[in-house]
């Protein structure tokens, strides 16, 4: 006997609703993690010449990780060191710590200009893993989303005279292919874990891993801790920067990540360099109309992103009505419901 046609209205609307608020909070957290990454960029370009790299970079993961001690306080969370939680601690070796000590490595012989313009290829190569690793679907709009995106990354970013050593663009293209990664593992081994204890054990982690760099680079004769000419407004600056870029922009990212496809989340990455062109405006720094116009061109793709994401759940619930009446037919395939008249096209 046929089953009887379900109503639409049978829907849970309390499931949907908090479906729809969780994506909400998704686009949020995402957005405000591109936000201070951004920000976090601008001032920690402020200390950076005043404080070796190698020494600044444990001095912010320790400023981040008092920060999120503390946030784990007022909200009485406990880490479980059980063994998911640790599998996900080990890959703060990979992201921040073996991903920005080569980074920062890098760095010393590329230009900065050459050094953005690798890094804006992170959201690519995010979408290929997610797809490659993750069996994610690449839909024509996210792809499309990514590609303009990328178009106002350049029009931001690019400055003429990009050049560099072939080890150094290897080196950054390595460190380039460590954060896409770590967004991708991370998003296949987050279950129902706290974002802010997955993102303390990462940071804690990494600090381990950028002490212990710096130490060994420095017993080698390289610069590895060096405070000499620090004063209050270095050690500020840094602590500023290190809560900002690390504590608070990760903390918020994996809380996005939680509940959306790495492709989705890594594609509002292009705002990093919209948040850093801003903060810059405010510190003196002035741009060109290129500039303004790949900001523009990142908001616009972004928003759009975040647009048909609605649209498309949408379309679910409108399909489900449809997609019931057919599979009470006797000898229906699933995909043949699927493929047949979708309010989605």
């Amino acid at each position: 006997m046929p089953q009887p046609i379900p109503n639409r209205e049978s829907v849970p609307q309390q499931g949907l609703a908090d479906r729809s608020r969780i994506r909400r909070v998704s686009v949020i957290a995402l957005t405000a993690a591109a936000a201070c990454w951004g920000v976090g960029t601008v001032v920690t370009k402020q200390v950076v010449d005043a404080v070796a790299p190698l020494t600044l970079l444990p001095l912010q993961l320790a400023a981040s990780c008092v920060f999120l001690v503390a946030a784990a306080g007022v909200r009485r969370e406990r880490p479980a060191w059980d063994p998911p939680m640790r599998r996900l601690a080990a890959l703060g070796l990979l992201n921040p710590g073996a991903a920005y000590a080569l980074g920062l490595i890098g760095l010393t012989t590329i230009t900065a200009s050459m050094s953005v313009l690798l890094w804006a290829l992170e959201p690519v190569l995010i979408l290929l893993l997610a797809a490659l690793l993750l069996r994610e679907h690449v839909s024509a709009r996210l792809g499309a989303s990514v590609a303009v995106a990328m178009v106002g990354v350049l029009l931001v970013v690019y400055q003429p005279g990009a050049a560099g050593a072939p080890v150094g663009i290897v080196l950054t293209l390595v460190a380039v292919a460590c954060c896409a990664l770590y967004t991708v593992i991370t998003r296949k081994l987050v279950l129902d874990d706290s974002s802010l204890m997955i993102v303390l054990a990462q940071q804690a982690t990494a600090l381990a891993f950028a002490v212990v760099i710096a130490t060994v680079v420095g017993a080698a004769g390289g610069t590895g801790w060096s405070f000499a000419g620090m004063d209050a407004a270095a050690w500020l600056a840094a602590a500023a920067s290190g809560v900002l870029y690390y504590g608070l922009a990760f903390w918020l990212f994996v809380t996005g990540l939680r509940h959306v496809p790495a492709s989705y989340a890594g594609a509002f990455l292009p705002l990093i360099p919209v948040a850093g062109l801003s903060a810059g405006y405010l510190v003196g720094e002035r741009l060109e109309p290129r500039q303004w116009l790949g900001a523009a061109v990142i908001v616009v793709a972004t928003a759009v992103l975040a647009l048909s994401q609605r649209h498309e759940r949408r379309c679910r619930r409108a399909d489900r009505p449809r997609l019931a009446v057919c599979l009470s037919r006797p000898r229906t395939r699933r995909s043949s419901c699927r493929s047949s008249g979708s309010a989605c096209r």
